[in-house]
């Protein structure tokens, strides 16, 4: 095979980048199951007209279609796409379980999504998600909307990645206050609004003109409301200030001091209510979320939800829900990119064990045996070679101990320090730090 070309968008990380891609995810995890929320994966496809209800996504949906036509396999293949997001598939499990499942249903699912994205920093066409949602039958507790930056919060701050800030929003209070101001296509008001750090206010300004109808007092208006941001329930009086007056938008108010009253009680500073987040998918009914990473916010949203009623129903039966998705391959591939992080060796291995002949290879795996049934990760050397060649295999590797055999007694050494000592392969344990990869900030010696 000749030297393939590398495919843009479908990223491939080293093992190193792999291993802390795991550790991330591990810890994301732990997190998600501290909260209670149970483990799911659905299939990576969905027919095209369940992709199709998450709003305008034509466009980045892949199909699945096989080379050549089947007679006689299964029909319905070219009406098939790749799941773009996790949300909608977990509606459908729902609709599909639902006489199976406890509510409320809190699941959370790692999988990888696709879309037909143009490849960029932090964009991808292949990508790993972190989701987690609730679901209830026929109504949901608005507390659930305040529980869930709690969640991501903790997910978060167990990581070593700067500090995130989560920036919260209600669409009750953007589709109240514009009933309010006499605007009469909500959507469309929000999906300009959500272009606002994209295009700026002048071009939101056109685009609601030209796609909600607005005047010239309405956009100005809006734009108010947009540029309301504050980190505590302080945003509320600024909202009442503008003097626009509906049930729907104190609602949405009331809703959204709760998520920031409740964020702050638990992590003070996670939080702070932004009316220019709308997000601009349509079936978003309340809390929307987006998160922020210090120093990287030029590149927008790593982690971002929100409350939807009525994404998934069956007859005279709702299901609403509230979720949160962190996007585990933006997340680390900004990082990757700014070379911001390190783990301590690039393979698991925490012990080699030297071999002194061939003939005594044996003895090396019986060592290396009894190391790993105690939780050693650890490998034997490939040669035979002279013990110097064999330091010099692990120091490559990044394995920081070598385990000699000898027939009076075996010695392990750090070759990082130099220090060699007496050892039994059932007894003899490396310093916890050791045991496995450490992950971290770069520059900070892991």
């Amino acid at each position: 095979m000749s030297k393939p070309t590398p495919i843009s968008g479908f990223p491939e990380w080293t093992t190193a980048q792999r291993m802390i891609e795991q550790f991330v995810l591990d810890r994301i995890r732990t997190t998600f199951e501290l909260y209670g929320f149970a483990p799911l994966e659905t299939r990576s496809v969905e027919p095209l007209d369940q992709l199709m209800r998450k709003g305008d996504t034509a466009k980045e949906v892949y199909l699945l279609r096989r080379l050549q036509a089947d007679t006689d396999g299964p029909a319905g293949d070219d009406a098939l796409g790749l799941h773009f997001d996790l949300t909608v598939p977990f509606a459908r499990y729902v609709l599909e379980n639902a006489g199976k499942l406890q509510f409320p249903f809190r699941r959370y699912q790692i999988q990888k999504v696709w879309r037909g994205e143009r490849p960029q920093e932090g964009r991808y066409r292949e990508f790993l998600q972190a989701d987690i949602d609730i679901v209830d039958r026929d109504t949901l507790p608005a507390h659930y909307e305040a529980e869930m930056p709690l969640v991501i919060g903790d997910a978060l701050r167990s990581l070593p990645i700067p500090p995130v800030r989560i920036q919260v929003n209600n669409r009750k209070i953007c589709e109240g206050f514009y009933r309010g101001i006499g605007l009469t296509d909500a959507e469309a008001a929000l999906r300009a609004v959500d272009k606002l750090d994209k295009i700026g206010p002048a071009k939101v300004t056109e685009l609601l003109a030209e796609t909600a109808g607005a005047s010239e007092a309405q956009a100005k208006a809006v734009l108010s409301l947009a540029e309301i941001s504050a980190p505590d329930a302080s945003f509320a009086d600024a909202v009442r200030g503008l003097g626009v007056s509906d049930p729907l938008l104190d609602e949405g108010v009331a809703e959204l001091t709760a998520v920031v009253e409740t964020a702050a009680a638990h992590a003070p500073g996670l939080c702070v209510a932004d009316l220019r987040i709308a997000r601009g998918l349509d079936y978003y009914t309340g809390t929307v979320y987006e998160t922020q990473m210090i120093g990287y916010e030029r590149f927008g949203s790593i982690c971002s939800g929100g409350r939807y009623d009525n994404l998934a129903s069956s007859g005279n039966v709702r299901f609403p829900g509230v979720g949160i998705s962190i996007g585990v391959t933006r997340l680390l591939g900004l990082l990757f990119g700014a070379e911001a992080l390190s783990v301590s060796r690039s393979v698991p291995t925490c012990v080699l064990v030297a071999v002194t002949a061939e003939e005594d290879r044996a003895a090396s795996d019986a060592v290396a045996a009894a190391l790993r049934s105690r939780g050693v990760p650890t490998e034997v050397s490939p040669s035979a070679a002279k013990f110097g060649k064999q330091i010099r295999y692990a120091e490559r590797r990044g394995i920081p101990y070598v385990w000699f055999p000898g027939a009076d007694g075996d010695e392990v050494k750090d070759i990082r320090s130099g220090e060699q000592v007496p050892a039994a392969a059932g007894e003899w344990t490396p310093p916890r730090a050791d045991l496995k990869p450490l992950v971290g900030p770069a520059g900070t010696g892991v």
